[in-house]
């Protein structure tokens, strides 16, 4: 299973504040380029969540199992990062993906119980993270984020590369039908969110640069149109 590292959040932190130093918010919100994502996230994460009863479950590996606790985390993370960006920016793109976030935590938690494995995030309020790991980055997150518009928006795509790298990981782990429906949708979700984010920043005036990504697998995603769910 993939997990950061301290050294990780660190070099994370600096990536993003350097990316950011010296810009303006000048130029549009990006507000307006929200609307037509709206519909796609949510019915999409909707109709996830709903087809995944139809999926039988299978035995579950250790590494699988780690991986789904993980990434029930890892989706809360974009989850409160982006609800605490919109209150700080009022942008809608941060409202509308918080809100798939949200679903896709959904569909990770049925297979938490599915296979009866103790759910990390309980009762945990907004920014609460069993992972230490996770609990620190999303504390670099939020204060990079509050920095400006365009470091908000660069937070949200830095987090969409880092779901994509972790969810192509743990889909490598898994051969159960019902995990890999759920990575592949979460995966796909990802890949718009990114998209989502990317055309905000250039509304922005800014060209953002891939971090974890390869420059071939970035322009890959970006020189695509929004995926819709399958």
């Amino acid at each position: 299973m993939k997990t950061f590292s301290i050294s990780l959040i660190l070099t994370l932190a600096i990536m993003i504040s350097a990316i950011g130093c010296d810009k303006t918010d000048a130029g549009p919100t990006g507000n307006e380029l929200s609307g037509q994502y709206q519909n796609t996230f949510e019915q999409d994460a909707a109709l996830m969540v709903a087809s995944l009863d139809g999926i039988a479950s299978d035995s579950l590996s250790v590494e699988e199992g780690n991986g789904l606790l993980y990434m029930r985390e890892e989706e809360k993370l974009a989850r409160d990062v982006y609800s605490e960006l919109y209150v700080k920016w009022n942008l809608r793109p941060f409202s509308n993906i918080s809100r798939s976030e949200q679903m896709h935590m959904n569909a990770i938690l049925s297979l938490v119980n599915r296979y009866s494995l103790q759910d990390p995030v309980d009762v945990n309020g907004a920014g609460v993270f069993k992972d230490e790991i996770l609990q620190n980055l999303y504390n670099t997150l939020i204060v990079e984020g509050n920095k400006s518009v365009v470091d908000a928006l660069e937070v949200g795509a830095t987090i969409e590369e880092v779901d994509i790298v972790d969810l192509q990981k743990h889909l490598k782990e898994t051969d159960n039908e019902d995990i890999t429906f759920v990575y592949d949708n979460l995966m796909r979700g990802s890949r718009n969110h990114l998209r989502a984010f990317v055309k905000n920043l250039k509304a922005q005036g800014v060209t953002y640069v891939p971090q974890y990504l390869t420059a071939a697998e970035y322009e890959q995603i970006i020189s695509t149109p929004m995926e819709r769910g399958r």
